[in-house]
């Protein structure tokens, strides 16, 4: 069934179909770009959303992010940020595959509908005005009909009457034939134009307008298509970012899963530990006793409470962290409790060794540099290598200075010795190289156990001794830092020393192997 053969004579109905058809495609342009447009507001907001809650470099909120719970906070807020670029990647693919595409089409069928139209007016016309000629003809056939019917008549009453002379008579029936004559040509011509009429308006309604109409059935039917793929797009659009918005909400979850409040515990005791000792017990003093007031000037004074002596302890705490108050960075760190200042000098000890080595690697190639030019002087001159030479050697003598300091300033505050070893490297004069290698400087920590600190003890060739104890593991221990020692949640080892108030625990294994442990990592029983 076509337009054609079965809506022949509907052109008003089809003309109103093909125009809401293309307005419909115009509104749906517009329902997708207003569509595009939430999008893109809607990845706005989040992006914003993030912004305003993503920490400071800097900032306290950063320096928390060591603990997991605020950790995943920020692991959400960075899949979030992804997601809204996913959001933004919707608005972009249905702009340009649906809205530029519909639009450009609609022109076309705009277009192409516009021409057709334009044919089927030609063609009305057309027969329009072979219409107003055959009604010419008929209506100047019909009066010559008349005329030539009055003017027989006019003769055949001037034939009968007797007062009329011959020559009146021969003037009627010549008019009469006259008129006769020229009432033929006019019905002739009356049906020649009848017969042009007839076979134009066949034309019109079984050839011309049905194609025309075709046309616009097909013009419509393809209209209809390319809307549908438009419908279509608008849930695959979305449908093929689904996959990756959907590992973005699994990152979201698993955020959340990897929270250990256990180890934010351990990280906040690690932080903030200060290795203080706790205040001992208060004397008796015996007021209604003579006492000797020499010895006992030291305690005339008004004592000290518990809680003046926590506050006095959290406040030399909350100075490391206060952000109105800038940390100190005395030499020494004498301003920290024990067990801060040790992991303080610890730390500076670990970034002097690595400048070091930095300037053993580079004193090092130097020296290859100046051997190479002293045997190809047309590569270069040696002595151009001469101050810079110098001036790592300097570095390398002040660097070793400061080390030697803070390795002191460690072994009086309780530290275990070094914690990283380097090679040292001097020049002689002539630029050559002697290396007194004391050890490789070991970059490799795990990051999970950053917060403790490396030990270098050297358990060979020392006697072993007796076990105070044992301990339980809890949690499994990589021990990757030179003097510690891995372990397995529920291994059992020796203990042969205990933890003096730095978090380190000394234990050994039934094959001999001994190191250090954190101390909250294990379940310890000694020895009564």
């Amino acid at each position: 069934m076509d337009w054609g053969t079965e809506l022949w004579d509907q052109y008003d109905i089809i003309d109103k179909h093909t125009q809401y058809g293309l307005d419909l495609v115009e509104k749906y342009v517009k329902f997708v770009k207003e569509r595009t447009e939430i999008e893109q507001n809607y990845a706005k907001q989040l992006r914003n959303l993030t912004k305003k809650y993503s920490p400071k470099r800097g900032s306290k909120e950063e320096q928390e992010c060591r603990f997991s719970n605020h950790q995943a906070f920020l692991d959400i807020l960075n899949e979030l940020n992804d997601y809204a670029g996913q959001r933004e990647l919707i608005a972009e693919n249905m702009m340009m595959n649906i809205c530029i595409e519909l639009t450009k089409y609609l022109q076309e069928l705009k277009q192409e509908r516009k021409m057709h139209l334009i044919e089927a007016k030609k063609a009305q016309q057309s027969l329009e005005g072979t219409y107003k000629q055959l009604d010419n003809s008929k209506k100047r056939f019909e009066r010559e009909w008349r005329e030539a019917e009055k003017a027989a008549q006019y003769a055949e009453k001037t034939d009968q009457d007797l007062n009329a002379t011959k020559a009146d008579v021969e003037k009627a029936k010549h008019q009469a034939h006259m008129r006769t004559h020229i009432a033929e040509e006019c019905r002739n011509d009356y049906a020649s134009q009848l017969q042009k009429y007839n076979k134009e308006q066949s034309n019109f309604y079984f050839t011309d307008m049905p194609l025309i109409f075709n046309k616009l059935q097909d013009t419509d039917e393809r209209r209809i298509k390319k809307l549908s793929q438009g419908y279509v797009l608008f849930a695959d659009t979305e449908r093929h970012v689904m996959p990756i918005i959907g590992k973005c909400l699994e990152g979201i979850s698993r955020a959340g899963v990897n929270i250990n409040s256990r180890n934010d515990s351990i990280v906040l005791i690690e932080q903030h530990k200060s290795g203080f000792e706790r205040p001992g017990d208060l004397e008796f003093e015996d007021y209604s006793q003579g006492i000797n007031r020499a010895s006992s000037d030291s305690s005339l004074g008004t004592p000290k409470g518990p809680l003046e002596l926590l506050s006095k302890n959290r406040n030399k705490t909350f100075r490391l962290f206060n952000k109105k108050t800038k940390s100190v960075d005395a030499e020494g760190f004498t301003h920290l409790p024990p067990e801060q200042r040790r992991k303080r000098l610890q730390q500076k000890i670990d970034d002097i060794s690595k400048e070091l080595q930095k300037e053993v690697d580079q004193s090092e190639a130097l020296g290859k540099m100046k051997d190479v030019y002293e045997k190809n002087p047309q590569m270069g001159d040696p002595a151009s290598l001469t101050p810079q030479i110098a001036q790592t050697a300097q570095n390398m003598e002040r660097l070793r200075g400061e080390l030697n300091k803070y390795e002191c300033w460690l072994t009086e505050a309780g530290g275990r010795g070094d914690s990283i070893r380097y090679s040292t490297h001097s020049l002689n004069n002539n630029g050559a190289h002697n290396h007194n290698s004391l050890g490789a400087l070991s970059d490799e920590t795990d990051p999970s156990q950053a917060i403790y600190t490396e030990f270098d003890d050297d358990f060979e060739g020392e006697e072993l001794a007796a076990p105070i104890g044992q301990c339980t593991a809890l949690y499994n221990f990589p021990g990757s830092s030179e003097g510690t020692i891995s372990m397995q949640e529920g291994e059992v080892l020796f203990v042969v020393e205990e933890d003096k108030g730095d978090g380190w625990t000394r234990v050994r294994r039934n094959n001999s192997d001994e190191g250090y442990i954190p101390t909250s990592y294990a379940n310890i029983t000694l020895n009564k």
